[in-house]
């Protein structure tokens, strides 16, 4: 039998955290002192307050898609970003210093989508087609020295990545595919070996999209479609089905017991606040687009800042430089 992780007999109740509702609200993480939060259309960064419910403060806003954000380490108030077709720097200011545009060479028109860091300071990040073509997506790496390396081709909607806390293990999820394969990550380069599936989703089950590694090692998927986040064992084993007041579920952060849930209300009927769903039990409101939370008793590190050496591309030892865009995109072999 599916467990709840506080251990009691109904599921966690989840609370809407923010009163914003994010047309695909992404890519949440806990920097440590904020959580961090993206609506990957719209392009904006905003950071909330782990401890306090409310909207937060809008950090920027771009003109192209912000998929995520990790904070550069440092340089304080600079965040590595997947934005646009690629990854770049970003200073506070809101300028830009791009690394690479891998999505920018790909045949149908593509945008960025999650991405986050391992626990060496890597940056990994998908790219897709924003049409229904399958096979289109791809996964890249940022290396320490600002390179952009494409690392796995043929996925059609990639999300998470998601690492084990020794960054050995990957996870990552085709959110198109219904799936969730596990990978070896070589820790001198990161090359990524052994690919194997670990979870696969039954059509109309929903969609598995951002995750997360608690403290203990399992994995916590947001199920797109299903209003849901699954908790699994590293074997696999689908330990809890935690129920959303939102269809939508994005990104899952863990902080301090809390579980976290970004949440996406695009394509669904507008909600008025508050209105009660005759859909739900109860006539319980739906809050598709804004952050959740419930206690589980549950924690994860924070999210790892990303690390560029002094004189990498866009990282000079004292200012934010661009680099000339066009530069071509290494691939590696699985």
């Amino acid at each position: 039998m599916t467990r709840h992780p506080t251990g009691a007999a109904g599921p966690p109740a989840f609370r809407p955290w923010s009163t914003h509702r994010r047309e695909l609200g992404e890519g949440l993480r806990h920097t440590g002192n904020h959580l961090v939060t993206v609506d990957i259309l719209d392009g904006t960064l905003t950071a909330l307050d782990p401890a306090t419910p409310g909207d937060g403060s809008v950090l920027l806003r771009l003109d192209v898609p912000l998929g995520a954000v990790a904070p550069l380490a440092g340089l304080p108030g600079h965040w590595l970003a997947a934005a646009g077709t690629g990854a770049a720097v970003i200073a506070p200011d809101g300028s830009l210093a791009w690394l690479d545009h891998p999505g920018a060479a790909d045949p149908r028109r593509s945008r960025v989508n999650d991405g986050c860091c391992d626990p060496s300071g890597r940056f990994w990040f998908g790219t897709m087609p924003y049409g229904p073509e399958r096979g289109a997506g791809r996964l890249h790496r940022v290396g320490h020295d600002g390179s952009v390396t494409t690392v796995l081709d043929g996925l059609t909607i990639p999300n998470g990545p998601a690492f084990t806390a020794d960054g050995t293990l990957m996870y990552l999820a085709d959110s198109a595919e219904g799936r969730i394969d596990r990978f070896r990550v070589d820790p001198e380069d990161g090359r990524l070996l052994d690919r194997t599936a670990f979870a696969a989703f039954a059509p109309g089950a929903g969609s598995p999209d951002g995750m997360t590694v608690d403290d203990d090692g399992q994995l916590w998927v947001a199920v797109w479609g299903a209003g849901a986040v699954h908790r699994y064992a590293p074997d696999g084993t689908l330990t809890a089905v935690l129920p959303l007041p939102a269809v939508q579920p994005t990104s899952p952060a863990l902080v301090n017991g809390t579980l976290f849930v970004a949440t996406a209300a695009i394509g669904l009927t507008p909600q008025p606040d508050d209105r009660p769903d005759e859909t739900r039990p109860g006539g319980a409101p739906r809050h598709d687009g804004r952050v959740l939370a419930a206690e589980v008793g549950a924690s994860a590190p924070p999210a790892r800042p990303a690390i560029l050496h002094p004189g990498a591309p866009g990282v000079p030892s004292t200012t934010i430089a661009a680099r000339p865009s066009g530069g071509a995109t290494r691939r590696e072999a699985l």
